[in-house]
């Protein structure tokens, strides 16, 4: 029910019935909404017909009724394209293990290459650290998106990636064959998750210079990517 109210919530936002040359207060629980052939639907029907994305509604010039109206094919593209833009746009929720603000407890460790990192010294470098592990569907259909990211700023030794599998080695060099992830993959991981304390993946914490966390969420949606790349924009002061 939560998800039809947020899809009708969303619709209603992109209809555009409200901007009419009749000024109305928009349609009520009383209002007459009908369709081409005359027919009156209830509130409830209308109203889940809308949720459900395949219809829309507009006033009746100078009238105080509605029209029900099939949406179109390309209209649901460019409904859904501004929705796409205003999800990506909204910052996803923290995640329950890292707050910002707080400092950032971290420790050694040592990618599946052979590179050592010392995070309990940020040394004044900005981590993009992910949770995950291989079978996480959410973490893998991110990779692509992270990886864009990677490659913006390869250049930038100011800026690290850290990829924290809960997986062990020999399967990681067997998925990222198939699977490219441009992280710093760590392996072995559930004991530092454990430790923070993580049960959603993916979970993304970003650690600044200073050595507060300045952003982190768990899962993958539209705002994600963007979120994590804005706010490596903000600490690097691009």
């Amino acid at each position: 029910m939560k998800k039809y109210l947020i899809i009708f919530l969303l619709c209603l936002a992109f209809s555009g019935y409200a901007q009419t040359p009749v000024k109305q207060a928009g349609p009520t629980q009383s209002t007459i909404v009908k369709d081409a052939a005359g027919t009156v639907y209830p509130y409830d029907t209308w109203r889940k017909m809308m949720a459900m994305g395949e219809y829309s509604i507009k006033a009746i010039p100078g009238s105080t009724e509605y029209l029900l109206y099939p949406v179109s094919a390309e209209e649901k593209e460019k409904r859904a394209q501004r929705i796409q833009e205003l999800l990506k746009n909204m910052k996803p929720p923290g995640s329950d293990v890292f707050k910002e603000g707080e400092k950032f407890s971290g420790e050694k460790m040592t990618d599946i290459n052979g590179n050592k990192y010392d995070l309990s010294n940020i040394d004044n470098k900005t981590y993009v650290i992910n949770f995950w592990f291989i079978d996480c569907a959410p973490c893998r259909d991110e990779m692509p998106e992270l990886n864009k990211i990677v490659k913006q700023y390869k250049a930038n030794k100011d800026v690290v990636f850290l990829a924290i599998a809960l997986d062990q080695r020999s399967e990681l060099k067997s998925f990222l064959k198939k699977t490219p992830f441009d992280y710093n993959i760590v392996d072995g991981g559930k004991p530092l998750a454990n430790k923070y304390g993580i049960k959603g993946y993916p979970t993304h914490v970003i650690v600044g210079k200073d050595g507060l966390i300045k952003f982190s969420t768990t899962g993958f949606g539209p705002g994600t990517v963007p979120s994590i790349e804005k706010t490596i924009k903000e600490q690097i002061g691009n």
